[in-house]
């Protein structure tokens, strides 16, 4: 919504029911916050996968009620291990400072604006006292949190993830996602694979090995390096293994074992790359 008004500068759609909706998010995203108890939202299922459900009643691994936002699952649609998703914070802080702007400028509506910017900067702040990471190469953004102390440290294919934050604009802290983007397109991060077809971020989701060309072009659209850009744009062009399409993952020695032909997201962002380059 944010970027629509920013380009097109049409506030048509922000209407009542467009206003109505915004406060149920900010709602939504405060009960999330589980400061009175783990709230109305669980996910349980029979699977046997643990990453297609959630434990301990559907609720996840029991958090610590510090200011930063839950979810049960991330952006891969696989369950987290700590409830308190770090990038998905990080990317919470920009939209509601982005609401904000927009409640007071489009809906004339201060008290939104206002709830919007307390609760950003409740939860920029807990972020950085409790999803900060220490590592022996310095300090990086941490992947899951629950609040006791206990952090996972690795980043997913998927958006939001650690290496996508400047693509989100949610890093706040330049030096601090310079070390973490290093982290994560390293052997440090346990879901990042090199092989003979490629290199690149994957994750549970399709499993080791597994490189998933979305990560390929956030790193390219996060790179200030044409030396970077063009590497990712070399091997994104042998990846679709004579397709046409990008491919959600595939086995980082063998681009043609893949799991499934079409994935509208990759194709979309893919587009969304050269795209760019070409301006």
């Amino acid at each position: 919504a944010h970027a629509y008004w920013q380009q097109a500068g049409d506030t048509a759609p922000f209407d009542a029911r467009w206003k109505q909706a915004m406060k149920l998010v900010v709602t939504t995203l405060r009960v999330q916050q589980r400061k009175n108890g783990p709230g109305p939202y669980r996910f349980q299922r029979v699977s046997d996968a643990a990453t297609e459900t959630l434990a301990v009643g559907g609720y996840g691994n029991p958090v610590r009620p510090i200011g930063l936002i839950a979810s049960g699952f991330r952006p891969s649609d696989d369950a987290c291990v700590f409830p308190f998703l770090v990038p998905s914070n990080l990317f919470a802080v920009t939209s509601l400072r982005q609401l904000a702007e927009m409640g007071k400028a489009v809906l004339g509506d201060e008290a939104l604006a206002g709830d919007a910017l307390a609760l950003s900067g409740e939860v920029e702040r807990a972020l950085l006292q409790y999803g900060v990471a220490t590592t022996p190469q310095g300090t990086i953004w941490a992947y899951e949190v629950d609040g006791y102390g206990s952090q996972l440290r690795m980043d997913d294919a998927n958006v939001p993830s650690l290496l996508g934050l400047p693509y989100l604009a949610s890093s706040p802290d330049a030096g601090l996602y310079k070390r973490t983007r290093k982290f994560c397109w390293s052997d440090r991060n346990p879901w990042f694979f090199r092989g003979t077809a490629g290199e690149g971020i994957g994750g549970p989701h399709e499993g080791k090995d597994m490189i998933w060309p979305m990560s390929q072009m956030v790193y390219a659209l996060t790179s200030e390096s044409d030396v970077e850009i063009r590497r990712v744009l070399a091997m994104l062009k042998e990846s679709p293994a004579a397709t046409g399409f990008m491919h959600e993952a595939y086995l980082k020695d063998d681009a043609s074992r893949f799991p499934r032909a079409w994935f509208a997201w990759a194709n979309t962002l893919f587009g969304e790359l050269v795209g760019g380059l070409a301006e």
